[in-house]
C-alpha cells in the first residue's frame, strides 16, 4: 500500500469529467491476458506476503513490543522460533485458495501479489525470515485454478525504495538507489522472478518489477528490468510477460514517450490513486471525493490503476504507520482535526447506511473512471483484519461493492 507520497500523481491527474479517451498502446504478442481490448478488475492481496502493520495489526500487538513497526522490526527484535510460527501460521491462514474463488466469483479477472525481495535474497545480517515462495507458487497454481491472471509485484526493495513500512523496512529516506548494490541485488530477483515464470504467462501474465521508486535511477531500472523480463531465455527469444513499471510519483503526462513501441512491447505504467494521505485531501466531503474520482492524464502507455480504495479518510489504525494516528481526527502529529473516525473505518457493523451509500458511490465512480480513462484497476486491498472501508470482501459482504463490478445503481454519478 502506498502512502502520501502517492499525492505527486494523484492529483495532477484529476479533472471533473470522469470518463476521457485512452491512448493506444500496440500489446507484447500474445499475451496471456487480452490488455487493450479487455479491462483489468483486480484486487491486490495485501498484507500477506509483505506484512503491513494496519491490515493486520494482531500480529504487531502480540509481540508486546513497540519497536516492531514493519517486517524488518519484527524480524529484529521478535524470538526467531516464535518469529517463524507466527509467519508460517499467518501465511497458511490469511489467504487460501477458497480466497481466490471468492475472487473470481465477484467477477475480477486479476490479482496483485506483492512479495518482498527477502523471499529471495537476504544477506549482510538482514533479520527477514524467508519461506513466502512456496505461498507465491500456490497463489500462482490458485490463480490458475480459478481463471485468474497473477501480476507479481516486488513490493520492497533492498534499502527500501519508498521509505515505507511496506518496503520491509521504514525509513527516514529511501536508501535503494543510493547503493548501486541495492540496484544489482534487486536486478538478479527480477532475473529470478521471470525464469521462474517464463513457461506460466498464460498465469503469471505480468511482472512488476518495483514498487514506487525514484528518479533517476528507477527511469535506468526499468530500462534493465524490461531486458529481464522480455528476455529470459538466454537468447533473442522473447518472452510475452508484460512489464508493470510504477509513476515513480510524477506526473503521469512525464512518462509520454518512454518505453514506446515499436521499440518496446509489452509495457504498462502503474499508477497510484488514494485520496487521504494530506490534510486537505481528508478534509474534503463526500461529494468532493467522488468529483476527484477521475484520472484524465494519460502517458502513452496502457496505464493500469494498481492500488486505489473506497476509504475516505486515513482513520484505519496503524494506516500511517504502527502507533501513528490519523489526520482525520488530528491524532496525526501537526494535523489539523475535521471530525471523529467512529463509524467511518473498523468493522462495517458501525457503519450508517447513508456511509454504505456513499462508499458504492465512491466505488462506482472510480471504477467508471479508471475503466474510461484507462485499461482498468487493481483495488487495494482484498481484506484487512479491522478496517472494512479498505477491505474488498468486507465491501461485498457490506453491499457497497457489487458482486459483479459491471452493476451500477449510479450509473449518471460522474454527471
Amino acid at each position: 500500500m502506498l502512502p502520501f507520497i502517492a499525492l505527486a500523481t494523484s492529483l495532477v491527474a484529476f479533472s471533473h469529467i470522469c470518463v476521457a479517451t485512452p491512448v493506444y498502446q500496440p500489446a507484447a504478442d500474445a499475451p496471456g491476458f487480452p490488455y487493450g481490448s479487455q479491462k483489468v478488475r483486480g484486487v491486490n492481496l495485501g498484507g500477506w506476503l509483505v506484512l503491513e502493520s494496519w491490515i493486520t495489526p494482531s500480529i504487531f500487538d502480540n509481540t508486546g513490543d513497540n519497536r516492531v513497526i514493519d517486517e524488518f522490526t519484527f524480524g529484529q527484535f521478535v524470538d526467531r522460533d516464535t518469529a517463524a510460527s507466527v509467519l508460517q501460521d499467518h501465511w497458511n491462514t490469511w489467504i487460501t485458495e477458497s480466497d481466490f474463488a471468492a475472487i473470481a466469483a465477484a467477477g475480477l479477472n486479476h490479482v496483485r501479489l506483492p512479495i518482498g525481495y527477502w523471499a529471495f535474497d537476504v544477506s549482510g545480517g538482514e533479520p527477514f525470515h524467508q519461506g513466502q515462495i512456496t505461498f507465491l507458487n500456490k497463489a500462482v497454481t490458485w490463480a490458475s485454478n480459478h481463471g485468474l491472471k497473477l501480476i507479481v509485484d516486488l513490493h520492497g526493495a533492498p534499502g527500501s525504495q519508498n521509505g515505507f513500512d511496506n518496503s520491509g523496512q521504514k525509513m527516514d529516506f529511501p536508501e535503494w538507489q543510493s547503493n548501486s548494490n541495492n540496484v544489482q541485488r534487486t536486478d538478479a530477483i527480477i532475473k529470478t522472478l521471470a525464469n521462474m515464470f517464463k513457461g506460466q504467462t498464460n498465469v503469471v501474465t505480468t511482472i512488476a518489477p518495483l514498487n514506487d521508486g525514484v528518479l533517476p535511477v528507477v527511469q535506468q531500472y526499468w530500462f534493465d528490468s524490461y531486458g529481464n523480463i522480455r528476455f529470459p531465455f538466454g537468447t533473442a527469444q522473447e518472452s510475452n510477460t508484460m512489464v508493470l513499471i510504477h509513476d515513480a510519483f510524477q506526473p503521469l503526462s512525464t512518462w509520454n514517450g518512454f518505453m514506446a513501441a515499436p521499440s518496446f512491447q509489452g509495457v504498462m505504467m502503474d499508477t497510484h490513486i488514494y485520496q487521504v494521505f494530506s490534510d486537505d485531501l481528508v478534509a474534503q466531503t463526500q461529494d468532493q471525493h467522488i468529483s476527484r474520482a477521475t484520472l484524465s492524464s494519460f502517458t502513452t502507455l496502457w496505464t493500469v490503476v494498481g492500488e486505489w480504495t473506497t476509504a475516505r479518510t486515513d482513520c484505519a489504525r496503524n494506516l500511517n504507520g504502527r502507533g501513528i494516528g490519523a489526520r482525520f481526527d488530528g491524532t496525526f502529529p501537526g494535523s489539523t482535526k475535521v471530525g471523529s473516525c467512529t463509524g467511518l473505518t473498523g468493522s462495517s457493523s458501525g457503519f450508517s447506511s447513508s456511509y454504505k451509500t456513499f462508499l458504492r458511490q465512491y466505488f462506482e465512480a472510480q471504477i467508471d473512471s479508471y475503466e474510461g480513462g484507462a485499461q482498468g484497476w487493481i483495488y487495494w486491498t482484498w481484506k484487512a483484519e479491522n478496517a472494512d472501508d479498505w477491505s474488498y470482501q468486507a465491501g461485498l459482504a457490506g453491499g457497497w461493492i457489487p458482486q459483479n463490478p459491471t452493476n451500477r445503481q449510479f450509473p449518471n454519478i460522474c454527471s
